[in-house]
């Protein structure tokens, strides 16, 4: 990774001296060695969260006094350093050790009948905030490199990628680095979590819907412009301009929405645009079976979460009819790269849908998103490797790119489908809205995700499940579309007629 940031500082058209490009991967390798120093910390947070651990060490062999520079006792650690410097004593008596262990399991069954086991899972299914969020930490870091890949692939010449396109997943950057003051601010200000603080999270998430939209915008402009056939592509596949100013304009917006209620000293619980589309009643006077948490979401941040979920889920169904549009298969494995990141999103709304109260939510997010910044990076670089894109010659790079699959595809190769029709229903809403103009198509997205949004909001407090921080649960609310997700477009790989369930 770090040779392919190499490449981006040392690109042609961009020349750097040599000093100073050697100077700029230095930091990139010292900022690689931060992040592992600061998991190290991380590491040691999980074994805090096993109540038997200092059982199960009591358990292993001491190699202390035989070895040097040996400080964990386990047995697996013996083969990788100290085993050459252990004397025959302590060799001797780890073996005997372990060999009494082993020949007599049930000292182990009598002293924890693996009971630690399910504590265990459970203590990390339960673990605080403060732990989760120090777990989320490094993945969170983590997932810029790859997603820095994703774009320099995708925005290769060879790809023809929309520039519009670019420029709405470029953005997702934008909401990376504004988000983080906004974290920061809820955590000096009112000692919570950004989740907690409903006027700065809404104003930070509604960046991430910036994103979503304005790659949504300017491919669906690009691919009806390929399916068409029209001779000219529209401005915002040719020009990075035009989204651009969109993003501007938006970004200005969701500042501004955040910095009329910082004027006016909000407190930790200030509704998001003043709760603007909040309902004027109390739930409880419905009959409510809970009264609604202080927690709890406004309806323009619901509407903020549903949209950017949906959204990026239409940008997923355009990756697909894009390869068709340009007869190029891979651009399908984008849809499949772009995976872990709904899942992703789909983790945020349902940490927000047991309002907040499972933290291990919060680092399974963070590893989602680190895991699909990997694959879309992954897929993007075939894409651009399939229209003939070629490995730099530099040895690193070289290196770590030529160890993937080597793919191209031709016009002999490429046989996809031309269909103009891909899945319809809730899978994908871009050809259920594909006769719409903009406007039309915007104002039945928001309408679309206002309605579910006022049905979680006022629906919950009816329910028992909302109220009750199970993660099994939790859990399943996010695997169970996930993976109907995945078998959908699996299906779609197998028969093109595949219109979707509903």
């Amino acid at each position: 990774m770090l040779g392919l940031l190499h490449e981006i500082v040392d690109f042609p058209c961009y020349p750097v001296h040599k000093t100073t490009t050697m100077i700029v991967v230095r930091w990139l390798k010292t900022s690689v060695l931060g992040l592992a120093v600061a998991a190290h910390p991380v590491a040691m947070a999980f074994t805090e969260l096993l109540p038997q651990r200092k059982a199960v060490r009591n358990l292993l062999p001491s190699i202390n006094d035989g070895c040097h520079k040996t400080r964990v006792q386990t047995p697996h650690k013996l083969r990788f350093r100290g085993v050459m410097s252990m004397n025959p004593e302590a060799v001797a008596g780890s073996a005997a050790s372990i060999a009494t262990i082993i020949s007599s399991p049930s000292t182990i069954f009598s002293d924890f009948s693996f009971s630690f086991l399910g504590n265990s899972i459970n203590d990390i299914l339960n673990m605080d905030q403060d732990t989760a969020e120090a777990l989320a930490g490094p993945f969170f870091g983590a997932s810029l490199f790859p997603y820095l890949a994703f774009l320099y692939f995708l925005n290769r010449p060879e790809n023809e990628t929309p520039k519009g396109v670019t420029v709405g997943f470029a953005t997702c950057l934008l909401f990376v680095f504004l988000t983080i003051p906004a974290a920061i601010a809820a955590k000096l200000l009112y000692g919570v979590s950004l989740a907690d603080s409903d006027w700065l999270h809404g104003g930070a998430e509604s960046l991430l819907t910036v994103t979503n939209l304005i790659t949504v915008v300017a491919f669906r402009q690009a691919l009806n412009a390929k399916e068409q056939q029209l001779d000219t592509m529209p401005i915002s596949a040719t020009s990075y301009l035009p989204m651009t100013w969109l993003v501007v304009g938006l970004t200005a917006l969701a500042t501004v929405s955040v910095a009329i209620p910082a004027m006016a000293d909000p407190s930790v619980h200030t509704p998001y645009l003043g709760g603007v589309m909040d309902l004027p009643v109390s739930i409880e006077e419905w009959g409510a079976s809970h009264p609604e948490p202080e927690n709890a979401l406004t309806i323009a941040t619901w509407i903020i979460h549903i949209s950017s979920l949906v959204e990026f889920l239409v940008a997923m169904g355009f990756c697909w009819r894009w390869s068709d549009a340009v007869c190029n298969p891979r651009w399908k494995g984008l849809t499949w790269g772009l995976l872990p990141l709904h899942s992703s999103g789909i983790t945020a709304c349902t940490y927000h849908l047991f309002y907040n109260q499972i933290s291990i939510l919060v680092p399974f997010q963070a590893l989602l998103t680190c895991v699909g910044n990997t694959t879309a990076a992954y897929a993007a670089y075939r894409i651009a490797r399939s229209n003939g894109y070629q490995i730099p010659d530099s040895p690193i790079v070289s290196t770590f790119l030529r160890a993937l699959p080597q793919e191209k595809v031709n016009g002999t190769q490429a046989i996809v489908s031309r269909q103009k029709k891909s899945l319809m229903g809730f899978e994908d809403l871009g050809d259920a809205l594909a006769r719409d103009n903009d406007f039309s198509f915007l104002v039945k997205l928001f309408a679309g995700c206002a309605a579910v949004s006022y049905v979680i909001k006022y629906g919950e407090p009816f329910l028992d499940f909302p109220f009750q921080a199970n993660a099994y649960l939790g859990f399943a609310v996010i695997l169970i579309p996930s993976m109907l997700n995945a078998f959908k477009w699996y299906k779609r790989g197998q028969d093109s007629s595949f219109q979707g369930w509903f």
